[in-house]
């Protein structure tokens, strides 16, 4: 069983940063794939960013160049640093481990 807890969400102005933190527990492999997804109000969840087999990342293209994922296996933390953030960035943002284990989210508002 693997539980998963977000923080980081809130509400920032346009072109601003903001980083999201995942804590993961439980029957953690430092090999495990993991990453981030988001769902905005009247879409489907949609892939952000993930780390896949060897360490390789991949990135939606909507994010490419603003947003990062990184982690610390040491202490189970995943992260996703988002710079020039807009407003179509705004959505609930999820952490993830494959096969099917997923966090409560954490909102994230653009706006001015």
């Amino acid at each position: 069983q693997v539980h998963l807890v977000e923080s980081g969400g809130g509400l920032v102005q346009p072109g601003g940063s903001l980083r999201l933190s995942c804590a993961a527990s439980g029957r953690i492999f430092s090999f495990n794939a993991r990453g981030w997804y988001r769902q905005a109000p009247g879409k489907e969840r949609e892939l952000v960013a993930i780390f896949t087999t060897g360490d390789r990342t991949q990135y939606a293209d909507s994010v490419k160049g603003r947003f990062t994922i990184s982690r610390d296996n040491a202490k189970n933390m995943v992260y996703l640093h988002m710079n020039n953030l807009k407003p179509e960035d705004t959505a609930v943002y999820y952490c993830y481990f494959p096969p099917s284990y997923w966090g409560q989210g954490t909102q994230v508002t653009v706006s001015s």
